[in-house]
């Protein structure tokens, strides 16, 4: 939120879906209006809370930013002017940060870029063949684009697979996807578990949804994890995943890595 205040170009409104209880208290205030909505719904009702967002939000173009990303001061400019120039999904760039840094004068230094992620482009727009390369972190489209399809589909349950359903049905309505210049975001560290075990049962149900729908796999990098691991009975051709025993708790917590900047 002390982000979004520095904003070259200030949001109309902030709208915050809240997964837990209770909303934090003593939040700063980013200088436009605020609103806080309860979602509901265990565990990580994610594309709920996000579609429960897009539906109280009131302006033409939606920025999605995840509760862990900090906005550089160009975000919201550098998404607004790709939506002048051009219809589609809008994809910014996102560095991880390592543990404790916050200091806006050292996020440019110390972020890294995923290994996994193209470079964005200098200045402007260049266009993505592959849709799934959105993730939910950092993101930006018009509202009658996200209402044309629906929104996320709400049937993905707990962690996994709904930002990138989202993106294939976007991309079969024919929007385009482009990368934004000037739309980075800082992650802020958290421990992450590696591979993500903690979501293992989820992952699995997620991923059959979007084979079942796309007649392919989604997060294939963490079926391929808990296949080597020996869980699952899966490669890429195969028409289902077959669970062979779900990861014991020690398991689980040998995967957690507290100094990890990527999961």
């Amino acid at each position: 939120m002390r982000g979004l205040a520095r904003q070259s170009v200030a949001p109309c409104e902030l709208v915050i879906a809240w997964m837990q209880p209770e909303r934090a208290l003593n939040l700063p205030d980013p200088g436009f209006p605020v609103r806080h909505l309860h979602v509901p719904g265990e565990p990580m009702p994610l594309a709920a809370a996000r579609n429960r967002a897009a539906e109280a939000a009131s302006g033409d173009l939606l920025v999605f930013l995840d509760v862990d990303c900090i906005p550089s001061p160009t975000l919201v400019a550098a998404y607004a002017d790709a939506a002048r120039t051009e219809r589609g999904l809008f994809l910014g760039e996102v560095l991880y940060l390592p543990p404790g840094v916050t200091d806006p004068a050292a996020l440019d230094r110390l972020g890294r870029v995923h290994p996994a992620r193209p470079p964005v482009p200098e200045a402007g727009l260049r266009r993505e063949s592959d849709a799934g390369q959105l993730w939910g972190l950092s993101f930006a489209l018009p509202r009658e684009a996200w209402r044309a399809v629906g929104g996320m589909d709400e049937g993905y349950v707990g962690y996994g697979g709904e930002e990138t359903d989202l993106a294939a049905r976007l991309a079969e309505s024919g929007l385009p996807t482009f990368w934004v210049a000037g739309a980075r975001a800082y992650h802020q560290h958290h421990p992450v578990h590696v591979p993500p075990l903690q979501h293992f049962s989820a992952i699995l149900a997620n991923a059959a949804r979007f084979h079942a729908r796309h007649g392919r796999w989604c997060m294939t990098y963490w079926l391929g994890q808990f296949s080597a691991a020996g869980l699952i009975a899966w490669d890429e051709a195969a028409p289902a995943i077959r669970l062979l025993r779900h990861p014991e708790p020690p398991e689980i917590a040998a995967a957690l890595r507290p100094d990890a900047l990527f999961s």
